[in-house]
């Protein structure tokens, strides 16, 4: 039986854990709705050319990536896990502060490049806490995770209202308060403990495989989910440029982009029900699957609705991968590995994204539309390491697929 299907008592959990796990996981989602859309227009009110703003923008994506991994490997080894998103929210804190006083290219380089460091263990360590509340108490991941997503939206929405009204000088007033947040939900995180370790060596013996983050076969699922993620480079750099070419703006660009991530909150709303339902490897190459066609879709000019119905897709090809991917880490690693294992796919999913966008600017500017095209043979590359590392499991080999794991 699965991890996930399991239904432990729940008497000893901290007090409203999944409301304050949902609520600490809004916390850095507040800064990432700010940041990600508009911390570019607050860097063009200090005069930087387009190179400086790429340069900016790219280097704290690497240093996240390599320090995600580092610092959540860190946590497992802490006593209290979720001791490090106080530090944290207060060290990110610091560097919004600082950038106020930043004016030219190479402060500000250094000042954003530090927060990457800093903000990169907070998402890994809270997914973790979000994953032993499934371990041990048997709570929804779906009902938890998707208020990061609502979080996003509405900080999006209140941030561009505030641009909007104000300019770019109040992206920094925004990220500050985000980072506050993101400070007072570290206090307010529920405290869990350390991981309890394997004691008997003949049990640990038993399920060294499962248990293990060194095996194989989970680090090239991870991988495979990382790069059909990776797919939606192009989306991201250059879907809103396309799409005002068709003639559709504002509004209603909005409104695609909303459509999309309401599906993926609703695809987490029912994460429970696709559990019981469907196994992990089900949900990962399903999504993985979507994700090659709705590529291959998107440069076709298929009118308002058509596009509403592939940005409906996002709920397949993010969170059905999303949700398969946690799945397998709750079914193979044990609950002390919970934040490196976390750490890890953070770090996949961000190596491969900074390579795909970068890429993505010289295949748009090469193959135009077509360039989506790539982006599905990228996702087809994922499906196929997906259906590698399924082939690869060492309980699949040994029980000839009759486990759970294998679905």
């Amino acid at each position: 039986m699965s991890l996930a299907s399991q239904a432990p008592a729940r008497e000893d959990a901290p007090r409203w854990f999944p409301q304050r796990s949902a609520l600490v996981f809004c916390a850095p989602m507040i800064v990432n709705g700010t940041v990600l859309p508009f911390f570019p227009v607050w860097l063009e009110t200090h005069s930087l050319d387009d190179h400086q703003i790429g340069v900016i923008l790219a280097v704290p994506m690497v240093v996240r990536v390599i320090f995600a991994p580092i610092l959540a490997m860190f946590a497992d080894r802490m006593e209290e896990r979720t001791g490090i998103l106080v530090w944290s929210g207060l060290l990110c804190l610091a560097t919004a502060v600082g950038l106020y006083w930043t004016q030219s290219f190479w402060p500000i380089l250094l000042v954003f490049a530090l927060q990457g460091a800093v903000f990169a263990p907070y998402i890994p360590v809270v997914e973790s806490m979000l994953i032993t509340g499934v371990r041990r108490w048997g709570f929804d991941y779906g009902s938890m995770r998707l208020w990061a997503s609502v979080a996003f939206i509405g900080s999006t929405l209140v941030g561009g209202h505030l641009i909007g009204l104000y300019g770019g000088a109040m992206v920094l007033p925004v990220m500050t308060v985000g980072c506050i947040v993101m400070s007072a939900m570290g206090l307010a995180a529920p405290r869990i403990g350390r991981a309890p370790r394997r004691a008997a060596v003949a049990a640990a013996g038993k399920s060294r495989q499962r248990t293990s983050l060194s095996r194989f076969d989970l680090h090239l699922v991870m991988i495979g989910s990382s790069v059909v993620q990776a797919g939606h480079a192009m989306l991201y750099a250059f879907a809103s440029i396309y799409l005002a070419e068709l003639g559709f703006f504002g509004t209603a660009v909005g409104i695609l982009w909303s459509a999309g991530v309401l599906a993926e909150v609703i695809a987490f709303f029912f994460a429970r029900q696709l559990n019981r339902t469907f196994g992990a490897w089900t949900l990962i190459r399903f999504g993985a699957t979507i994700a090659v066609c709705r590529w291959l879709l998107f440069p076709l000019d298929i009118g308002y609705f058509g596009f509403f119905v592939l940005q409906c897709l996002h709920a397949f090809t993010f969170a059905f991968c999303h949700i398969g991917i946690q799945r397998r880490i709750v079914d193979a690693v044990h609950e002390e590995q919970e934040a490196s294992a976390q750490g890890t796919y953070y770090f996949y999913n961000g190596i491969f994204m900074a390579v795909a966008t970068f890429a993505s600017g010289y295949i748009y500017a090469a193959f135009g539309l077509h360039g989506y095209y790539v982006m599905s043979a990228i996702a087809a590359v994922g499906l196929g390491c997906v259906i590698v590392a399924w082939y690869l499991q060492p309980q699949r080999a040994a029980s000839g697929g009759n486990t759970s794991e294998s679905r």
